[in-house]
């Protein structure tokens, strides 16, 4: 175990506990005066920063330039815990996150989703979820993104997993655009089930948007899908390349 990695991990675990106790009377507060949820977004967002810079990991994020000015849904691969805190960091978006049920238990930080305004689903309950992705419909309608990651749980490999339709019936139903986003570097920096830490080089890259009309969610899954393994190997191939 290097040395780095246990003095990254005490200070990430100590200094960000006390942040996130600090920060979570702000937004209570910021709360009461702006319930659309995007002052507690914002503050997420500085807190995810700051997380991040304990932790000694780097995010370097490309295609900026395809966001869209109009609501929109995000779709992500997914490789990590650390996923949520660079897309949170990063994504320069007000978007609400459509997260497991199970989050918003957790003190705190699923206090603060709520808050917020992230998305609830349970996929064990077909009725629940269906519930969740209204709830997104209505936030889309409202003017806000979402974010989606569609593989439902991290993949271990560099293979993605199979897609679930929910976002992509959300879209369909909806015709808001899916941007696609390709992320790498986050795997290894807590793996599950382990409280270390490690340091790290994340890569962020976001595609071009897929416009809906006149497909079905079928179609819309494959071409993000597509798009997202595209985007995961231009990012790969200057690694490799640099590399040897």
């Amino acid at each position: 175990m290097g040395s780095e990695m246990v003095f990254r991990t005490i200070i990430t675990w100590l200094f960000g506990l006390l942040i996130t106790f600090f920060i979570f009377p702000i937004v209570i507060l910021t709360s009461i005066f702006d319930r659309s949820g995007n002052s507690a977004h914002y503050i997420g967002r500085i807190w995810a920063r700051i997380i991040l810079f304990l932790s000694g990991v780097s995010v370097n994020i490309k295609g900026i330039e395809n966001i869209l000015n109009t609501p929109q849904i995000f779709v992500s691969n997914h490789q990590g815990a650390f996923d949520i805190l660079a897309l949170q960091a990063y994504l320069p978006a007000q978007f609400r996150w459509l997260a497991k049920k199970s989050l918003f238990k957790i003190p705190i930080i699923g206090w603060t989703m709520s808050i917020a305004g992230y998305v609830p689903i349970d996929r064990k309950h077909a009725g629940s979820a269906y519930h969740g992705l209204e709830k997104a419909a209505e936030k889309l309608k409202s003017g806000t993104s979402i974010l989606i990651f569609p593989e439902g749980t991290r993949s271990r490999t560099d293979e993605l997993l199979p897609f679930k339709r929910g976002g992509f019936v959300l879209a369909a139903n909806t015709a808001f655009p899916i941007t696609p986003i390709s992320i790498t570097g986050t795997r290894d920096i807590m793996k599950r089930d382990s409280i270390f830490i490690r340091p790290a080089r994340v890569s962020v890259n976001i595609g071009k948007p897929i416009m809906p009309q006149d497909m079905n969610d079928k179609s819309l899954l494959e071409i993000a899908k597509k798009s997202i393994q595209d985007g995961l190997c231009s990012i790969r191939q200057p690694e490799q390349t640099a590399g040897g």
